[in-house]
Formats: C-alpha cells, sequence, structure tokens
C-alpha cells in the first residue's frame, strides 16, 4: 500500500517551501534595489504618496516605469519591499526604475476619490483643474527632475484600474512618456465591471465597500470594511435580500459610490464623463493593449481601448494581445493555464511576459530605436485551437461575415428560417437561471466564463438552438452580433445571449478536469453577453416594451478568436435571468429598478421569432 505523509507534515512542508520562496523573492529585490518614498506635489497643492524603487547599480542609466494604483503602493516604510517589482521577473532583472503611486484619495495620498474621475476636454497650462493625466503628468515632471540616474523615457502599465489610470494618461501625455501598457483596462463603467449594457452586475455588489468610502487622510490601513454576507451561497443570500432598495441596510449615505450606482441607472452624463473611450485622440505614446478572452471583469475595456486608437491614430505603434487568461492571469504563472474546466497548455505567461511585453517595453524604453519592434500588430490566442495566431490588424481584414440564423425544432443554422413560428418560455424573477452551478459569493466572478453550461441548456427558461456536428472546423475572429425578434408579455425583460461550444460525447478528459465533471459533451461558453432590454434604442433614454409586440434586440457580443474543431456543435443559449451576475429585472417597467419594489417582480411570458419576416440570428466574423 501507497504511505502517505500526514496531512499536519504536508501543510508544513508547503509552509516552509513558501517561506523559502517567498523571502528568495523579497531578497532578490533587496539585492538588486533601494526603496525611496516622496509625497509628489500635484498642480493643484495635493500630494499623492509615491513609492520608488532604484537600482543599486549606478553605473548606467534606467527608463522609469510606473504604475498608478487605487490598491495601495505599499508596503510602506524604508524596511518593507515588495516581494515582486515590476510587471515580471524579466523586467525586475532588466532594470527599471521602478515607480507606485497611490492615486488621489486613496491610501497614503492627500485628496478626494472619484471613481474613474472624468478627463478633462482640454488642457489650460496655468489652471488648477486636474484628472488623472495631468496627476501622471505632474508626477512624470517631477520625476524626472529629482530622480537621479534615469534616462528621460517613462512607460506605465497597469492591469485592471491601474489599466484605466495607464489608459488616462494617454490624452496629453508628457512629452517623455514613450511607452504605455494598457492591461485589463476599465474603459466604462457602464459597460465594464459594475454595469453590462445596462444592467448592473450583482456579482460586483461586495466591491462596493472598497470603491464606495473616502478616508479622513494619509493611512497605510484599510479604512472600509467589507460586508460579512453570513453564507456562502450568492444566490441564496441575494434572493433573501430581494429588491435593491433593501441594499440600503448594508450601504447608506456614507458610501458615496452606492448612491452613485441607485441615483444613475441610465448612461447619463454622470457615467459618459467617466468614460476613458472617447479621450483616446492624438495619442502620442506607443500602445500595447492586454487582454484575456475569459476576463470576467474587463473584456470591453482592453477591446474597446485598442480599436478607437488604432482608429483615431493611424500614424501611433498600438498593438492589442488578448490570451486564454481570466482576469490578470498573465501577471502571474501558475504552470498550466486552466480557466475553469479548459486546459490551454502550459507556461503561457511566461511566454507572454519574455517575448511580448518584455519586447515592448525594451525597444521604447530601454534601446529606441527607429521602426517598430519585431511584434505583429495582433498577438492572440485560438481558443478551440489552443494556439497564438497572429494578425496585421483586428478584426482580421480577410474575415467573411456570416449568419446563423434561429430555427424551429431546436436548430441553428445558415438557411434563412421559413414559416412562421416562434419558440417561448417563461421568466420567474422568483426562480431565476443561476448563472454558475458553484455555491459560493465572490467579491468578482472569474471561471464562468468558461464553465459548462450544460445546466442552463436542461432549463425550460433557456432556449437552445444549436448545428449539427461540424464537418470541417470554422474559426470565429472577430466580433459578434446577435440581432434578435422579440415579445414579451410584460413591460420589461433582459435578453442574455450565450455562444456555446459542444464538445462531441466522447471527448476524452485531462488530468486538471474539476471533479464531477466530464469533458463528453462539454458546453463551453465562449462567449455570452446580456442587455436590459429598456435599452435597446437608447442606453440614455430608457423605453418600456409594448406588450406582445415584435420588438428588435441588437446586442454586441465581444469579440472571439474560437475554432470550433470538426466534430463539435455551435449552440446559442437565449435566456432572461442570470443570477446573482446580473441583478434581477422586475419585468414590470419600473423608472429605476435600483428602487423598485418587492411587488414590481412578476412572471412573464417570452417569446423569439424565426420567421422569414422576423428572423433571429447571430451574425459573426469568420476565417476563411
Amino acid at each position: 500500500m501507497k504511505k502517505t505523509l500526514p496531512i499536519l507534515v504536508l501543510f508544513i512542508l508547503f509552509f516552509s517551501y513558501s517561506i523559502k520562496a517567498f523571502t528568495q523573492d523579497i531578497n532578490e529585490v533587496e539585492r538588486l534595489y533601494e526603496k525611496v518614498e516622496h509625497d509628489i506635489p500635484m498642480r493643484d497643492g495635493i500630494n499623492l504618496h509615491t513609492v520608488v524603487y532604484i537600482p543599486k547599480d549606478k553605473s548606467k542609466q534606467y527608463p522609469i516605469l510606473m504604475q498608478r494604483t487605487p490598491y495601495s503602493a505599499g508596503p510602506y516604510g524604508p524596511n518593507n519591499m515588495k516581494s515582486k517589482i515590476g510587471p515580471s521577473e524579466f523586467l525586475m532583472k532588466d532594470g527599471y526604475i521602478f515607480v507606485y503611486q497611490d492615486v488621489r484619495g486613496r491610501w497614503m495620498s492627500e485628496g478626494l476619490y472619484d471613481n474613474m474621475r472624468p478627463t478633462l476636454s482640454a488642457r489650460n497650462k496655468n489652471s488648477k483643474e486636474i484628472d488623472e493625466s495631468t496627476d501622471t503628468y505632474d508626477t512624470i515632471d517631477w520625476l524626472l527632475a529629482n530622480i537621479e540616474n534615469h534616462n528621460s523615457r517613462v512607460g506605465i502599465w497597469g492591469i485592471s484600474y491601474p489599466g484605466f489610470y495607464s489608459a488616462a494618461a494617454l490624452p496629453f501625455a508628457h512629452p517623455n512618456l514613450k511607452a504605455v501598457s494598457p492591461q485589463a483596462p476599465i474603459g466604462d463603467f457602464y459597460f465594464d465591471d459594475f454595469h453590462h449594457n445596462g444592467a448592473y452586475l450583482l456579482s460586483y455588489w461586495l466591491a462596493t465597500s472598497v470603491f464606495g468610502y473616502q478616508k479622513d487622510g494619509p493611512t497605510e490601513e484599510a479604512w472600509y470594511d467589507m460586508v460579512n454576507p453570513g453564507t456562502n451561497d450568492g444566490y441564496q443570500f441575494f434572493m433573501d435580500m430581494g429588491s435593491l432598495k433593501n441594499a440600503d441596510k448594508w450601504y447608506g449615505e456614507d458610501n458615496f459610490f452606492w448612491q452613485q450606482l441607485k441615483e444613475n441607472p441610465n448612461y447619463n452624463s454622470f457615467w459618459q464623463e467617466r468614460s476613458i473611450i472617447p479621450h483616446l485622440n492624438n495619442i502620442k505614446p506607443a500602445v500595447l493593449t492586454v487582454g484575456g478572452w475569459f476576463d470576467a471583469e474587463d473584456l470591453y475595456g482592453p477591446l474597446t481601448v485598442y480599436k478607437t486608437i488604432e482608429s483615431n491614430n493611424p500614424n501611433t505603434y498600438n498593438a492589442i494581445v488578448m490570451g486564454p487568461w481570466s482576469h490578470g492571469d498573465w501577471s502571474r504563472e501558475a504552470g498550466q493555464q486552466i480557466v475553469s474546466n479548459i486546459y490551454f497548455g502550459d507556461s503561457i505567461s511566461t511566454w507572454y511576459q519574455k517575448n511580448i511585453e518584455r519586447t515592448f517595453f525594451h525597444h521604447y524604453l530601454k534601446e529606441p530605436t527607429e521602426g517598430k519592434p519585431k511584434l505583429p500588430e495582433a498577438y492572440m490566442f485560438d481558443t478551440g485551437k489552443h494556439k497564438w495566431e497572429k494578425f496585421d490588424q483586428w478584426p482580421p481584414e480577410n474575415n467573411e461575415l456570416k449568419s446563423f440564423f434561429l430555427h424551429e425544432g431546436r436548430r441553428l443554422s445558415q438557411d434563412s428560417p421559413e414559416g412562421n413560428r416562434f419558440s417561448t418560455f417563461i421568466s420567474d424573477p422568483a426562480k431565476p437561471v443561476p448563472y454558475s452551478q458553484d455555491i459560493k459569493l465572490n467579491f468578482t466572478p472569474r471561471k464562468y466564463m468558461a464553465d459548462d453550461q450544460r445546466f442552463a441548456a436542461r432549463r425550460p427558461d433557456v432556449l437552445t438552438f444549436e448545428t449539427e456536428a461540424l464537418t470541417e472546423d470554422m474559426t470565429f475572429a472577430g466580433e459578434i452580433m446577435a440581432r434578435l425578434e422579440v415579445a414579451t408579455s410584460q413591460t420589461d425583460a433582459d435578453w442574455i445571449v450565450k455562444l456555446i461550444d459542444i464538445y462531441p460525447g466522447d471527448y476524452p478528459n485531462h488530468e486538471y478536469v474539476l471533479d464531477g465533471v466530464d469533458m463528453g459533451n462539454y458546453h463551453l461558453m465562449v462567449r455570452s453577453e446580456v442587455i436590459r432590454g429598456r435599452y435597446r434604442e437608447s442606453f440614455e433614454y430608457p423605453k418600456p416594451f409594448v406588450p406582445d409586440q415584435i420588438t428588435s434586440i441588437d446586442l454586441k457580443l465581444q469579440d472571439v478568436l474560437h475554432t470550433f474543431k470538426k466534430g463539435h456543435k455551435i449552440q446559442i443559449q437565449i435566456q432572461s435571468s442570470w443570477f446573482p451576475l446580473i441583478d434581477r429585472n422586475p419585468q414590470k417597467y419600473v423608472e429605476n429598478i435600483f428602487k423598485a419594489e418587492n411587488k414590481d417582480f412578476i412572471k412573464a411570458t417570452h417569446r423569439v421569432f424565426h420567421t422569414a419576416e422576423f428572423a433571429s440570428k447571430i451574425e459573426v466574423m469568420v476565417l476563411p
């Protein structure tokens, strides 16, 4: 019989190894770098706390590589150093002056915090008006004047919210800012993170604590408390909460962000002013945007930032990388890259760090030369073939637009529908469709983006349409648009569309499949999206449905690069709840769902039409 170590011994060994590895990382940073901290004055007199790691080797000059963050630039104090600095170990060892800054109103910096602070549309050198771009500009000015041994070239990188601060440095950029890498950047809070096309992302409700409270002054300790739901069952917790107005029990008037969310359900000037997208004009620094195909938090951001810069700035170096990652996976290496039950390969993050990210910053900051770095315009990972592909532009110019039509009998094909048919389901807010089978209450979601969707396909309130088994590979590369013809018996409804890759029934398991899952007939969610139906014509001006009147719904799903392999099937799922990923729609039109009463939540009968006159379809871009 095989002998096994007692659990306690295994824990001690693991703990000892972890401490050793952590200490080795600390020692590497301490061996190569020294640390100083500064409070840098901004043009309006506010000081921003800034931590600087400087190479001990003073025999050469180094570029400055900066990250601005709301999540703490710490650890603070002269004897406390990060275990790792920079975007990767490669850049840390290459030698840069690494700068971390607490943004205005956070941690050790002064001032008031503002989520996605609006960007000024113009600059006056003598004005005291500020935004994230002016704070970045003033910081770079100070660093160049006060830090020694720099080569006058500056770069910025950041993931998620720091990705937004990276993108926000681009408008009216400092002339010494040469390279910017927004990674999983928030582009617009109405389409990333807290909202998707007008639907409120209930899965981010717990995060409201982090972003909703002002602090009294500089602090090294968190000044906010996280809500304790008292359970790991998120579905039950939010069902017990009932209407969103009941959330005031946890978030009062002192949580300014919760008040902003409640009072601004529509895409009004409050949200429009906070979008960085309209300001991505006249961009001078080189840009490398990075994202993950399975990023549940910020997928709109990287794709839209890249496309907007590309459209508005034809002479700017602008490239994009999209890999088989969930949120921020590319910044760490787990050995095997796995999202949910899908294994994509080994050391994919390390390969990206060494061959793409390092190359980009080295070219523009270390040894600047004429011309572009030896990188393609778009490095995109095919999530069906499990391999990297290079493109001269994104989406590829040789794509063909194809339509897949919904048919009676749950069929999906490229043939136009005939006859006069529709599919019907009943949506009950008292029993919403779960977005995951897992019993969990996440701070933010992750793995559901590649979860098996069989459980949803077998519910009566989820419509499914699928092709026959494919006789040859088919690669979707680019944007996806769902064009639905629908009717509802009530005055409001959400519409969720999912693109599914159905594996063959005899598809073999790999060694990383989670317990209780079989890859045979796996329903991989390739892409999914929601729209709150009241916003079908305008996100700014909602409009109720006329009961039982056929209405067009256009829903843009985010891009994919995915090969549906021979023998697989393509499936479309359509539903009207996705809980508690998004909040429940009462299905009775009310002016503000955040203030709906429990009695407003009612059943509705929804119809999706697939007739010659009213043909529901999915438009995709296919590589020939």
